[in-house]
């Protein structure tokens, strides 16, 4: 077969398969829910089959051919299939999921060296510890990624843009156990991960956070001053200028998936699986418990969660914690902690906003209900303000307060709506 014929099996030659048959309970990499019409085109298709093809084929060491693509949805900077073994000299899972990184300049580079690095190191890990999808091969060359194909398993996003609210609160308890049980199980592997970083020419920032991160602390204030008027008071600015120590600091570090949008994780049979690790890092934990405070700060179509559903998240997240790091059973060790990375996410998500409104959409091909980002932000900065109000850090309340109630009177004085499956509501 010459590189460009399609593989046997009826597939590239036969067409993408767009969210093809429904098999029972599970779906696989990235996205669950429909993705919008900017699918990949056939010859991406194509060039991602065959590119995979010959990775596997150099992988084992003989001619193995794939059939059947089904878009998965991807991004922008990606394109994410579902293939059919359709022919192969060795015992291969009858599909496997690939993921190619298109061309588009040095951030999707970076991207493919922290996603596999990221699964090269669970793949050392036991069976029972590996919370990803198991990888089978990847190239550098080719910016790919042959991996496990998880199934037909919804995923977090879709339980709670569901229709069952009880579902949605056990798949959130679920993930945010599996969150804490993920750092525990990393705990202490910041070597192996950059040993192996440094085997793919490792980015300039290992740490995502560490690009924006400090530039939106020190903008974020001129930016509040020059679009809304209102003055960050000195205590704040330094309050948040501490912040960015999280981004070194030497206890609480373990590996993070980065991006803990809802539809990165898949709620299984077998319990929650991570995906998506363009971003995947050792990092200070505690950026990952807020993003169970903010919650999904990366997120731009994140909705609210009912009352007391983050703490209980928080807890669930705790319980799985304290065992590696008893010091964070005490409330005096957490909460700071806790608050800063807050204070921290809300200050980047906000600078962004400011910055490149549309910016965070255009690298998604998410189809789902989208709230608007005024009452997005606004929420988020009362959420801080409270947070902070239980703290004792009445100077960030304080602040916190003012930019909320300014945006509300920029944007409308309207609450963030509810994820639909807590919404009486319905969109």
């Amino acid at each position: 077969m010459s590189g460009l014929e399609p593989p046997v099996g009826g597939g590239v030659g036969m067409g993408l398969r767009r969210g093809a048959t429904a098999a029972p309970e599970e779906q696989t990499v990235e996205n669950a829910t429909d993705p919008p019409e900017d699918r990949p085109t056939e010859a991406e298709v194509l060039a991602t089959v065959v590119a995979a093809e010959s990775v596997l084929s150099k992988r084992f060491g003989a001619r193995i051919q794939l059939g059947e693509p089904e878009d998965l949805g991807g991004s922008d900077r990606s394109v994410v299939l579902r293939v059919r073994v359709a022919a192969s000299p060795f015992s291969l899972p009858k599909t496997l999921a690939v993921k190619r990184y298109v061309p588009t300049g040095a951030a999707p580079r970076d991207s493919w060296v922290r996603e596999a690095v990221s699964y090269q190191m669970f793949n050392a890990l036991a069976a029972e510890d590996r919370m990803c999808p198991e990888l089978f091969a990847h190239d550098g060359d080719a910016g790919l990624l042959v991996m496990e194909d998880l199934g037909r398993a919804p995923t977090l996003a879709d339980k709670l843009h569901g229709t069952d609210s009880r579902a949605a609160e056990a798949a959130l308890l679920s993930w945010a156990r599996s969150l804490g049980r993920l750092h525990a199980t990393t705990a202490g592997r910041e070597a192996d991960f950059d040993a192996l970083l440094r085997r793919l020419n490792p980015p300039t920032n290992k740490d995502p956070l560490a690009e924006d991160g400090p530039i939106a602390i020190a903008d974020l204030p001129r930016l509040l001053l020059s679009e809304f008027g209102v003055a960050t008071p000195d205590e704040v600015i330094g309050h948040a200028a501490n912040t960015l120590g999280l981004l070194d600091h030497a206890r609480h570090r373990a590996f993070s998936p980065s991006d803990t949008c809802p539809d990165n994780n898949l709620i299984t049979s077998r319990g929650v699986r991570f995906l998506d690790f363009e971003g995947g890092c050792v990092r200070n934990m505690m950026f990952d418990a807020a993003a169970i405070a903010v919650p999904f700060p990366s997120c731009w179509c994140a909705f609210a969660l009912p009352p007391g559903m983050v703490e209980a998240m928080i807890a669930a997240w705790r319980a799985e914690v304290r065992a590696m790091w008893p010091d964070l059973a005490e409330d005096a060790v957490l909460l700071p902690r806790l608050l800063d990375a807050h204070l921290f996410w809300v200050w980047l998500a906000t600078w962004r906003h400011l910055t490149d409104p549309a910016g965070a959409r255009v690298t998604s091909r998410h189809s789902g209900p989208v709230p608007d980002q005024g009452p997005l932000l606004a929420a988020r900065w009362t959420g801080l303000a409270t947070a902070a109000h239980r703290g004792g850090a009445d100077h960030i309340a304080e602040h916190a307060i003012t930019i909320a109630r300014t945006l509300r009177d920029r944007y409308g004085d309207k609450p963030l709506p509810l994820y639909p499956a807590f919404n009486t509501t319905r969109f």
